[in-house]
């Protein structure tokens, strides 16, 4: 497997480092970032179950701009990849 790394949290403490990346194989968006807390899951529960393969986890929006970037790079790749 090959990511193609996009960033991290640009105010991380690198102990706590939300990151995105985009798998060049399939052009999956891979993500790293916090786990969401009780109240947020419980909310996220009403649209659905969340299976045991998934977690629901949180990214600051401060990571919109490379978010943005490795949908654009996934969304090229993924064309290319049809």
């Amino acid at each position: 497997m090959s990511l193609l790394f996009f960033g991290k949290d640009p105010d991380t403490d690198e102990d706590h480092c939300p990151t995105v990346w985009v798998d060049e194989e399939n052009a999956d968006l891979v993500v790293q970032g916090w786990k969401a807390d009780d109240a947020t899951e419980k909310r996220c529960l009403e649209t659905g179950p969340i299976p045991e393969a998934e977690a629901v986890i949180r990214l600051p929006a401060r990571m919109v701009p490379q978010i943005r970037r490795a949908c654009d790079a996934a969304e090229r790749s993924a064309a290319e990849l049809r």
